[in-house]
């Protein structure tokens, strides 16, 4: 009996010639081509039809000839098979990677746990940032799920547990004593009520916000990935991050997008005309 693999070389051979043949020559072809497959498609159908009313186990065996499945899949009467799980789960993970390269990150799966959870690890950045539950949840994961419906949970393991502060300016039992000093920054005219006010002092970017007679201050750093956040959008006392969209309450510093970070905040007090906000020396 003819096997698969001889009667697709027949076939490749047959469209080799064609291929050389001028171009009305070529549509004939073709387009007999199609009108047989269209043919053979029809009953197929019909086949499939009454075998699905006769006998589901007869149908399920006849599928299980190669050449009888190459033909079906042909005519998409039947679905492909599905890749093995480990390998939509690295297509999934290759998708998102060039994205966490862009934060200077990466991600690397660490184990499947049947019957529905995935362990992986973010690398870089992405371990270490104030978001990262957040690009786990609608990055990683979502990523995940399309091409695992099997897959329920998604969980991100870390070999060295970072703690997350918006606080940069860590200490231990035997770091110096740090003292702190008021410094102005700008008059209230200079701060808008309706922008922010980007300062550099002493080393320290910061931004200034105004509402009414109350002067926020924070440090001018996003608290996802660190970037300036003057040049954003300010609409409603929400500033908007130029670089990648996280949101934050200009009044609170609290971030809308991601709830469980905010931005490092400053100290401020009003004499006279004159803005002052502690720093620590």
């Amino acid at each position: 009996m003819t096997n698969l693999e001889e009667l697709v070389q027949e076939i490749n051979r047959f469209e080799a010639i064609i291929s050389e043949w001028d171009e009305s020559q070529r549509c004939v072809a073709v387009g007999l081509k199609r009108a047989i497959e269209a043919l053979h498609k029809a009953a197929l159908t019909s086949l499939i039809k009454s075998l699905k009313q006769e006998s589901m186990s007869a149908l399920r065996h006849a599928v299980t000839d190669e050449v009888v499945y190459a033909v079906l899949l042909y005519h998409e009467l039947v679905k492909p098979p599905k890749p093995p799980l480990v390998q939509r789960i690295q297509t999934a993970l290759k998708e998102v990677r060039p994205a966490l390269k862009s934060h200077n990150g990466d991600i690397e799966l660490v184990a499947i746990k049947p019957p529905d959870t995935v362990e992986i690890r973010l690398i870089g950045t992405c371990s270490s940032c104030l978001a990262s539950t957040l690009t786990l949840s609608q990055g990683v994961e979502q990523a995940i799920k399309n091409h695992c419906p099997e897959i329920s949970k998604v969980v991100a393991v870390n070999n060295n547990p970072t703690v997350y502060t918006t606080n940069s300016n860590l200490t231990t039992p035997f770091s110096p004593p740090i003292t702190s000093t008021w410094v102005k920054v700008a008059t209230i005219e200079q701060v808008s009520e309706f922008g922010v006010l980007a300062v550099q002092l002493a080393g320290n970017s910061l931004i200034l916000h105004r509402q009414g007679a109350t002067v926020t201050c924070y440090r001018n750093a996003c608290a996802h990935l660190g970037y300036p956040l003057e040049g954003g959008k300010v609409e409603n006392g929400i500033i908007t991050c130029p670089s990648h969209g996280f949101q934050y309450k200009l009044e609170t510093g609290e971030c809308l997008t991601a709830p469980d970070i905010s931005l490092q905040s400053y100290l401020v007090k009003i004499k006279g005309d004159k803005v002052f906000v502690k720093l620590q020396k």
